[in-house]
C-alpha cells in the first residue's frame, strides 16, 4: 500500500476525524517539551535532580493521561463510546493534585526558579481545561472551565503563601492560555460533529432518493391495477353466482373479466415502459441537480437539439440513474463529470467520471452493473466500468451505431 493510501481510502468525515485526533495527539508532545523540559531546566539553579525530575515525570504523566481523555472524547463526540464521565473526573483530580504539589514545592523553597511553578501549573491546567471541553455539551459549561481553573490556582496559591501578585499573575496566564485552549478544542470538536452530521445527512439523501422511486413506481402500479383488480373480483364472483344457477349472462361477465384483464396486462406494461424509458435529457439535469445538493461539483456535457432514437435514450437514462446512485452511495466524491457524445455514425457514448473512489470495493459487487449490460445488450452496446488513474471512477457506455429502428426523440435541455 501507498504511504498515501491510509489517507485517501478515508471520506471526508474519517479526514477531519483523523486530523483532529493527531492534533490532540500532537497536544502531549506540546506539554512535554513546552512545559517538562522547564521543569528539567530547573536542575541549573538550586532545585535538586529528583525533584526536576520528579516534576518532568509528573508532566509527562499528565500528558498521556490528557491525549488518552481526548482521543476518548473525540469517540464520544462521533457516537462510538459513552461519555468518558469517570475518566474526566479522574483527570481533573489528578490535574487538581499536581497544581497543589507544584505549589506546595514552590512554598517549601525545593525549587528556586520563580517561573517553573507558574509555567507548570498555567500549562497542566490549560491543556487538560482544553480536553475537558470535549467532554461537554453546553457551550455556557466550557465557557466556565477557564475561570474556574483561575480561581482554583489563585485560592491555591494564596493558600501556601504565595505573594498576591504573582498568584494573580498565574491565575491570569491560566485564565488567558485556559479560555484560548477551550476555545479551539470547543471549536475541534464542533466541527467534527457537524462534518460527521453533513456525511449521514448524505448518505440518507442517497438512500431516500431511491425509497422515492421505489415508492413512485408502486404508486403508479397501485393506481393502475387497484381500480381494475376490484373489478375483476366483483365480475368474477357474479359470473360464479350466475354460473351457480346456469344462467348464460355468466359466460358475458367472463368475457368482460377477460377484456379488462387485457387491458391491466397493457396498463402495467405502459407503467414499466415508463419507468424504464426515461426521458435521457430529463435523467442528466435530474443527476445535476441530485449531484448538486450532495455537495459535489458537477459538471453535465451533451448536445441540445439533437434527435437520439427512443430506445438508446431509455437505455442511457437507466445508466445515468445507476451511476447517479453509486456515485452517492459509494466513495467519497467532490467532482463529477457527466458526458454524452454523438458521433456522425450514429455512434453515442456516456461517461460518467467522478473521483473519491475507494480502492478496495466496500462490498460484493452489486446487480446494478449486470442489470445495465443486459439493456444495453439488446442495443448491441457495451458497459465498462472501474478505477482509473488518480483515485478516480470511470463508467463508459456505448451505444454503436447507426441506431435501431424506433421513434426519434430530440435531445432537450429541461429548465
Amino acid at each position: 500500500m501507498k504511504l498515501t493510501g491510509w489517507w485517501k481510502n478515508r471520506s471526508s468525515a474519517g479526514k477531519v476525524e483523523l486530523y483532529t485526533r493527531w492534533s490532540f495527539h500532537f497536544f502531549v508532545v506540546i506539554e512535554i517539551f513546552s512545559i517538562g523540559l522547564a521543569a528539567l531546566g530547573s536542575m541549573a539553579g538550586k532545585t535538586s535532580p529528583a525533584v526536576a525530575l520528579t516534576l518532568f515525570v509528573t508532566v509527562c504523566a499528565h500528558s498521556v493521561l490528557v491525549g488518552f481523555l481526548s482521543s476518548r472524547a473525540l469517540d464520544w463526540i462521533v457516537g462510538r463510546r459513552e461519555r468518558p464521565v469517570r475518566l474526566a473526573v479522574v483527570t481533573t483530580a489528578l490535574t487538581a493534585a499536581a497544581v497543589i504539589a507544584v505549589l506546595a514545592l514552590r512554598a517549601s523553597g525545593r525549587t528556586d526558579d520563580p517561573t517553573v511553578a507558574p509555567t507548570l501549573v498555567a500549562g497542566m491546567t490549560s491543556f487538560a481545561g482544553g480536553t475537558l471541553v470535549l467532554c461537554l455539551r453546553e457551550v455556557r459549561h466550557r465557557s466556565l472551565l477557564a475561570p474556574a481553573a483561575a480561581t482554583f490556582v489563585a485560592l491555591a496559591a494564596l493558600a501556601f503563601g504565595t505573594p498576591a501578585d504573582e498568584a494573580a499573575g498565574t491565575a491570569v496566564a491560566v485564565l488567558l492560555t485556559g479560555f484560548f485552549l477551550s476555545a479551539a478544542c470547543g471549536f475541534s470538536g464542533w466541527l467534527l460533529t457537524i462534518v460527521y452530521e453533513l456525511d449521514r445527512a448524505r448518505e440518507l439523501q442517497a438512500r431516500l432518493a431511491v425509497a422515492e422511486e421505489r415508492l413512485r413506481f408502486g404508486r403508479d402500479l397501485h393506481d393502475v391495477m387497484g381500480r381494475n383488480l376490484a373489478v375483476i373480483a366483483l365480475k368474477s364472483e357474479l359470473a360464479v353466482q350466475l354460473a351457480r344457477r346456469e344462467r348464460p349472462e355468466a359466460v358475458d361477465q367472463m368475457v368482460e373479466v377477460q377484456r379488462i384483464a387485457r387491458e391491466s396486462q397493457k396498463e402495467v406494461r405502459d407503467v414499466v415502459r415508463g419507468y424504464r424509458e426515461a426521458d435521457l435529457a430529463v435523467e442528466l439535469e435530474g443527476a445535476r441537480g441530485v449531484l448538486h445538493a450532495a455537495g459535489m461539483d458537477c459538471r453535465v456535457e451533451y448536445e441540445q437539439g439533437r434527435a437520439l432514437p427512443a430506445e438508446a435514450q431509455s437505455a442511457l437514462g437507466w445508466v445515468v440513474r445507476e451511476a447517479t446512485t453509486n456515485v452517492l452511495r459509494h466513495g467519497d466524491a467532490r467532482t463529477c463529470v457527466i458526458r454524452l457524445t454523438a458521433e456522425p455514425s450514429g455512434a453515442l457514448t456516456l461517461v460518467v467520471e467522478n473521483d473519491g473512489a475507494p480502492k478496495v470495493p466496500a462490498g460484493p459487487p452489486g446487480s446494478g452493473l449486470a442489470g445495465l449490460r443486459e439493456r444495453l445488450a439488446v442495443l448491441d452496446g457495451t458497459l465498462e466500468a472501474g478505477p482509473v488513474a488518480g483515485g478516480r471512477f470511470r463508467l463508459r457506455a456505448e451505444i454503436p451505431g447507426p441506431a435501431r429502428t424506433g421513434p426519434v426523440r430530440e435531445l432537450e435541455a429541461r429548465a
